[in-house]
């Protein structure tokens, strides 16, 4: 499967000599899917079969939709005429006109001029053959949009996974240093001691219990473990493709935890520098996730 952006756009129009129909379609970043549809009246009946054809092609995003439709044909309006307000009218204003003792002058046109008597409004049309106009126009519009996310879903695949291996380089540098650490404060105690004590006052057994208490304190095997662990499910996952930004997000939250972790336990400049600089890549990576779907 594709991995997919959540920022996408695509239209599509068809137009003859009887109408213009047009879909538009934009996204931006959301949880779900969180589809808004502005389309004309007569459509309203359809909103259920749109939602569902969208639901085909998108599982996560803020998708607004945008539907015209602008009919040719000179039967598609007529005018109504309501003639039982028109009648209310009449008997109100002759009730006035008796009521006041003013001179009853009223002409049709007055009345055919009064508000809602005359209507123009558009002819109703069968859904089922507006829907077959509107969904193959509805699918193409879709197509393009998926079309797009889809290259930018590319583009944040390669940076990720090139994300990924920055991240790989420098968890090895950290494996590569912790036993160093260790080793550093054993030549450091020992100086400290000799130059307090002499060689001949050292007590052996007293270093290596120190040793090892401090290199439990600041051991991070099983963080860099897990994070090695997290960069190849995320990596594999980036490559397998499909609706994977949430669970990516997840795992990028638990990366974070082993980062912080490591950059608590490490007494060490090299280390803490490596474990912020680990910090920083995930927080991008935090950040384009954001765009996946």
């Amino acid at each position: 499967m594709e991995l997919k952006s959540m920022t996408g756009f695509g239209r599509s129009e068809i137009s003859n000599d009887l109408y213009r129909l047009s879909v538009e379609l934009k996204s931006v970043n959301s949880r779900f899917l969180d589809l808004n549809i502005k389309m004309p009246k007569k459509f309203n009946a359809l909103e259920a079969n749109i939602r569902n054809t969208v639901k085909e092609f998108i599982t996560r995003g803020k998708v607004d939709l945008f539907i015209t439709y602008e009919t040719f044909s000179e039967s598609g309006q007529s005018l109504r005429l309501n003639l039982e307000l028109a009648n209310e009218y009449l008997n109100s204003i002759r009730k006035i006109s008796s009521e006041l003792h003013l001179e009853d002058n009223v002409k049709v046109t007055n009345i055919a001029l009064l508000p809602d008597v005359l209507t123009l409004s558009e002819e109703s049309e069968d859904d089922e053959a507006l829907w077959e106009r509107l969904k193959p126009v509805l699918r193409e519009a879709l197509e393009r949009f998926v079309t797009t996310r889809i290259v930018e879903g590319k583009n944040l695949q390669t940076d990720l996974l090139d994300k990924l291996s920055e991240m790989e380089a420098i968890v090895e540098r950290i494996d590569q240093r912790s036993p160093e650490i260790a080793q550093t404060f054993e030549k450091k105690l020992r100086e400290k001691l000799t130059e307090l004590l002499g060689t001949s006052g050292i007590d052996e057994s007293r270093i290596v219990q120190e040793v090892t208490m401090y290199s439990d304190k600041v051991c991070t095997d099983e963080e860099r473990v897990r994070l090695h662990s997290h960069i190849k499910t995320m990596r594999n996952k980036l490559v397998s493709g499909g609706p994977v930004g949430r669970e990516l997000d997840f795992l990028a939250q638990e990366m974070n935890r082993e980062a912080n972790t490591t950059l608590s336990k490490a007494n060490d400049l090299i280390v803490s520098e490596d474990a912020i600089a680990l910090k920083t890549l995930i927080e991008k990576i935090r950040e384009q996730i954001q765009n996946l779907e």
